[in-house]
């Protein structure tokens, strides 16, 4: 029972979100770029050209009128028709989803395989080459830019040793570079996050508990304190992933990956109003569905947090 009232504050929780977000995007479409349809039709349209684009957005209604349209259109996942296409917004998003979620997870991926050995061998041999090494690539990550690390990639892994194509995106060798690219920034807060925690863990009583009564370091490290550590981890790991989203917006261009990044972009140079509101919200829906389930996989590791 206390699992299900858990599951259901957190629902509320994301719909209030996702019908936060969706209200802010549509007065900032509407109202800090002024009329839509001036931008649109450009200098040199007519009053009846105006006219005429302000009825294919909806505009020449009410506000509110404008707004409540907007939610019953949300709800049923209708995101309008792309101005410049005439295609539906949900359709060209669902099509570019798919290599913009590849994208992220792979980078996710490669953040924990570079985090995760390295943070824990930082934590339980400080002071040491692994700690060293790991705080140079926790420094690195933070300070080398996406988009110039996917480019040094580019020159040396595609042109000066052609090992991977040098654009497309049909095959796995194709998201390899842009992963990395997305995912070593990642890793480094992921690598301080595990080190930090680790060393946390272990200067607690319950490990000096189990030396007491005889395990082996091996186990006191790597089974009892490391699963412990990993809980915040786990949580940050679901928050970064959701800004790999996000941040695929630069790496697809960087690689030229036709990814919801790519399309977004162009629906902003057109001024595609409908298309780039559709796509905000379509992406924190994502975003708070992510937090959602990672909410879920934290409660169950730690069942004290949906009892508190």
């Amino acid at each position: 029972m206390d699992f299900l009232s858990f599951v259901l504050r957190r629902i509320g929780r994301l719909l209030l979100t996702v019908l936060l977000i969706s209200t802010i995007i549509f007065f900032v479409i509407r109202v800090i770029p002024g009329d839509p349809a001036l931008v649109i039709a450009g200098i040199d349209a007519t009053e009846a050209d105006i006219a005429a684009i302000r009825a294919k957005l909806g505009t020449d209604q009410p506000l509110s009128a404008q707004y409540f349209q907007w939610l019953s259109q949300i709800v049923r996942f209708d995101f309008g028709k792309s101005l410049t296409s005439g295609e539906l917004v949900i359709k060209l998003i669902l099509e570019r989803f798919p290599l913009t979620l590849s994208l992220a997870l792979m980078g996710i991926v490669i953040s924990l395989l570079i985090a995760l050995p390295l943070g824990v061998l930082s934590a339980v041999k400080r002071w040491s080459f692994w700690d060293y090494l790991g705080m140079i690539i926790s420094q690195l990550g933070m300070a080398i830019p996406s988009f110039w690390l996917g480019i040094m990639l580019l020159l040396v892994f595609a042109v000066m040793i052609p090992i991977f194509p040098l654009f497309g995106s049909g095959t796995l060798r194709h998201l390899l570079l842009p992963s990395f690219a997305l995912g070593f920034a990642r890793a480094a807060v992921l690598l301080r996050l595990t080190r930090a925690s680790m060393i946390e863990e272990l200067s607690k009583e319950y490990v000096v508990t189990a030396r007491a009564k005889g395990l082996t370091e091996n186990m006191i490290k790597f089974k009892h304190t490391l699963r412990n550590a990993l809980l915040p981890v786990v949580t940050i790991a679901g928050i970064q992933l959701g800004y790999m989203l996000g941040g695929a917006i630069i790496i697809e261009q960087v690689f030229s990956l036709p990814g919801l990044g790519r399309l977004f972009l162009y629906g902003v140079y057109q001024r595609d109003f409908t298309l780039i509101q559709g796509g905000v919200v379509f992406v924190a829906l994502i975003f708070s569905l992510i937090n959602f389930s990672v909410d879920l996989l934290y409660s169950l590791l730690n069942p004290r947090i949906r009892i508190s």
